[in-house]
């Protein structure tokens, strides 16, 4: 038996990679089923700054084939509290490269008064959706 019975996580998935498959890998380890907002290109632009270099339903598309992955939704907003109260999950996994942030802070506080937990992995060394663009660009 898995400790958690729903599970969430989100993220761009843009040029999808080793470290994006752990983190799926490893939440789908913990809970039954695996629910997973992928950005929206809007959110990503606002939020970051830059376009995907990969369209939001051909990323939503990868990460639905993805065997530890049971249900896509589009990630149209950073409201993870909104999230939960639509989706009713009982732990979030994040990546550890977002322990500390002023975002997750507060999202833990609400999410620990209604007994979601927050499990941070942490974050696959030397790949990023970054690092692979910056290697093709050379």
């Amino acid at each position: 038996m898995k400790p958690y019975k729903i599970g969430y996580t989100t993220g761009v998935f843009d040029l999808f990679h080793v470290g994006h498959l752990n983190i799926l890998r490893k939440a789908k380890e913990q809970c039954e089923y695996l629910i997973v907002g992928v950005s929206a290109d809007e959110l990503v632009q606002e939020y970051k700054n830059k376009q995907p270099v990969i369209p939001f339903e051909d990323r939503r598309d990868i990460v639905s084939g993805i065997r530890y992955v049971d249900q896509v939704i589009p990630q149209v907003n950073r409201d993870k509290i909104a999230a939960w109260e639509m989706l009713n999950f009982n732990v979030m996994f994040v990546g550890d490269d977002w322990k500390g942030d002023a975002l997750f802070m507060e999202v833990e506080k609400e999410f620990h008064s209604v007994g979601v937990d927050i499990v941070y992995f942490p974050y696959t060394k030397g790949v990023s959706s970054t690092l692979v663009k910056e290697k093709i660009e050379l």
